[in-house]
């Protein structure tokens, strides 16, 4: 007899494994529809399949509701520590020794912090863990970890990332930017109240579930700047894009000393309106998810982005 308040757990044949199996690939679908195109089945064939799961364990581990399902609270303790076991697995089988590091990371980051910061300085990692395959993958929308299986996401944030491990990366200061020809054409230089005479350049995904002057706000903010921002603006998804829409004298952007301060050296973007600022509260953040150990390969990525961040 099973202790009081223990399930009694089934021996585990090559059914239960696929049932098992069958629940974790709905469980991070959180759809049976999503699930069956996965595991290249019917729906049909995983509401029966997780039915035994729950039969053999003597737990309900969905809700099922109109159109879609929710796991219960056991079922949502199981996932983790699914979760948790699969990571573990996947350690054992990636990393044979200490001594070589290797094994597949999904790399997520935000497309302008990709292309004018990460990039250039992969091959010195290349170079150091030849056995670690980096996928490199970028975009603005938001990740659900559940879904995606993505290691380790770099970010433009506030650090706030509710149930995720996060850890600053660097900071970052702002300043508004555009060409030497269109600052003269405008007489910027040192000239704010000429700001609404302008074209003014947003990136509307600076982060997320931001207004699409979020950027130029935070820069107003921070040097108490009353001027009000023009009506005629030109948006972009991209902070990259905003600036090489600057230095093609386009309009006035604002400019992320990490992103652009080798355009300002080089001349092609000058600062009218003074030096850059601090965006207070904003920087870059490395996110993923809570692990018991990190895995080797993660930790060696971690540690190599922050070594990276202090040249």
């Amino acid at each position: 007899m099973p202790a009081r308040g223990l399930t009694k757990v089934p021996k585990l044949s090559g059914a239960h494994l696929s049932n098992l199996h069958t629940f974790l690939v709905a469980a991070r679908h959180l759809s049976f529809a999503r699930a069956a195109q996965e595991l290249c089945l019917t729906a049909s064939a995983v509401s029966h399949r997780i039915a035994r799961l729950e039969e053999e364990l003597t737990l309900k581990l969905f809700h099922r509701l109109p159109r879609r399902v929710e796991l219960t609270e056991d079922g949502e303790r199981i996932f983790k520590v699914m979760q948790q076991t699969m990571d573990t697995l996947s350690e054992a089988v990636q990393e044979r020794s200490a001594a070589q590091v290797e094994g597949q990371l999904c790399f997520y980051a935000r497309p302008s912090v990709a292309q004018c910061w990460l990039v250039p300085r992969l091959s010195d990692f290349i170079a150091r863990y030849p056995a670690i395959q980096l996928d490199v993958r970028v975009g603005n929308e938001p990740i659900d970890y559940r879904t995606r299986r993505i290691d380790l996401v770099l970010c433009y944030s506030n650090g706030e990332h509710p149930g995720l491990q996060s850890t600053r990366l660097m900071p970052e200061r702002i300043a508004p930017v555009c060409s030497p020809e269109y600052a003269r054409a405008h007489g910027l230089m040192g000239e704010p109240q000429r700001l609404p005479d302008c074209t003014v350049l947003h990136d509307v995904a600076a982060w997320d579930n931001v207004s699409f002057d979020a950027e130029w706000r935070l820069w107003q903010q921070a040097t108490s700047n009353t001027v009000e921002l023009p009506d005629r603006f030109m948006t972009f998804d991209r902070s990259d894009l905003s600036v090489l829409a600057a230095i093609n004298h386009a309009g006035i952007a604002i400019g992320r000393e990490q992103l652009v301060r080798q355009r300002v050296e080089a001349g092609e973007l000058v600062l009218p309106f003074g030096g850059f600022i601090d965006a207070v509260g904003y920087g870059y953040y490395l996110v993923h998810p809570a692990h018991p150990t990190l895995p080797k390969r993660l930790q060696v990525l971690i540690d190599w982005l922050l070594e990276q961040a202090q040249r």
